[in-house]
């Protein structure tokens, strides 16, 4: 969370934003197509990812920060191209405010690192009897850095700044997300086509899937059938979590493994990746014939989402599409607040390498939304032991407001469109 990231800082990066208006239309016109259909997409280039750390670095001095000190996961990829795991075996890379990048990781994998490496940058290593942290810190020693102010990315864990700092008493460190955030939340035209791509991969397996759901299934089933129909589409790190009957009203499912009869609830909330940018999206439908309760309660939900997007403007707090969506539901009886039957969850969140990144659609977040931001809209509503019903579609903000990847479907009769 960064509410107190001040306006100019995410605005800041609004100019790569600014260029979605200028892709042409059929860069966003997938909108569930046959996957099979769809031409090949380009991975992020090696030249974005050198604009992003000379911005990176631009943001480093424009905060007197020394440097970057950022731990293998979505950060690492998205500055370095290095994707890797997070193990005892610390693998990190230090982005100095000016400079080559330096990347620190077991000798035993340095030629897998360097295949991945896809920016100019040193690779040091060390052995199993060795310290990383002591590379870290001779190299910050050697560049005159160990005195200086190291902002660590917010997800690296406390034992590798901890074996830094106890190397060099000198060091000040500080969170990194400020600087990380503000040109993370910004997505470019190029991390926008592939979101749509996996977006498309993710309806066109939506559709394909809910063709074969037969009574008698669980949920488990169902997301075996739905991660095959990912992986065969070229969806990548393909994940299904279908829940049945009352536990669609537990918005992420019970223990307890039901089985579709005529009638029942299945609310499916699914995600897969393309290089890497992921897509998000629940789908809500009923085998069989809806009742006049699913019904209402489904319109309810879709009338929340058209709330959210109306209310998503650029310049507009993000945490007022959460107000306005609780403001609907209160008039219709449903809350207060996070009471149910009721939303009990935020409106949405950030996405993009991340399937929950900052900034969160959520009641007191102040970052103003702005061009190249990433959402997910999803303002389901759950009544305890009977359903839920959770429509989940993702969107991205233009200069002109938002924009679905996807587009919700308008009933239960057609849950996938």
């Amino acid at each position: 969370m960064i509410g107190a990231l001040a306006r100019r800082d995410v605005l800041r990066g609004a100019a790569a934003g600014s260029a979605l208006a200028a892709l042409p239309g059929a860069a966003f016109a997938g909108q569930g197509a046959a996957a099979a259909s769809l031409t090949p997409v380009a991975p992020i280039s090696r030249a974005e990812r050198e604009a992003r750390l000379t911005r990176m670095q631009a943001e480093l001095r424009r905060r007197n920060l020394s440097a970057l000190l950022v731990e293998a996961g979505s950060s690492l990829v998205y500055f370095t191209g290095v994707d890797w795991w997070r193990s005892e075996r610390t693998t990190a890379a230090v982005i100095p405010a000016d400079g080559p990048v330096l990347i620190v990781t077991p000798f035993f994998e340095e030629p897998s690192i360097r295949e991945m490496l896809d920016v100019p940058g040193e690779v040091r290593v060390w052995q199993e009897d060795e310290s990383p942290f002591a590379v870290i810190a001779g190299w910050l020693k050697e560049k005159k850095l160990d005195a200086g102010t190291l902002a660590v990315e917010e997800t690296t864990r406390f034992f590798i700044v901890d074996g830094v700092r106890r190397l060099l008493p000198d060091l000040k460190t500080v969170s990194g997300a400020a600087p990380v955030n503000a040109l993370r939340m910004i997505k470019s035209p190029a991390e926008i086509a592939l979101m749509q791509r996996a977006n498309d991969i993710m309806i066109a397996a939506y559709r394909a899937t809910y063709g074969q759901v037969q009574a008698g299934m669980t949920g488990n089933e169902i997301n075996a059938i739905m991660e095959r129909e990912l992986t065969r589409n070229g969806g990548q790190r393909a994940s299904s979590s279908a829940q049945v009957g009352p536990g669609s009203a537990l918005p992420h499912g019970s223990k307890e493994r039901l089985k579709v009869s005529e009638g029942t609830v299945v609310l499916m909330d699914c995600t897969c990746s393309v290089h890497g940018y992921v897509s998000d999206i629940s789908r809500t439908f009923v085998f069989g014939e809806p009742t006049a309760e699913q019904r209402r309660v489904f319109g309810h939900m879709r009338q929340g989402m058209t709330v959210a997007m109306e209310a998503a403007k650029v310049g507009a707090p993000a945490g007022s599409v959460d107000d306005a969506v609780r403001r609907y539901y209160e008039k219709l009886g449903y809350g207060p607040r996070y009471a149910l039957p009721g939303l009990s969850h935020r409106t949405g969140h950030g996405i993009g390498l991340d399937v929950h990144e900052p900034v969160n659609l959520v009641h007191g977040e102040t970052t103003p939304l702005a061009p190249g931001m990433c959402f997910s809209n999803e303002p389901g509503l759950y009544l305890p032991g009977k359903f839920g019903i959770r429509i989940e579609d993702c969107f991205f903000m233009t200069e002109q407001g938002p924009r679905f990847f996807t587009q919700p479907p308008s009933s239960l009769d057609k849950p996938f469109g």
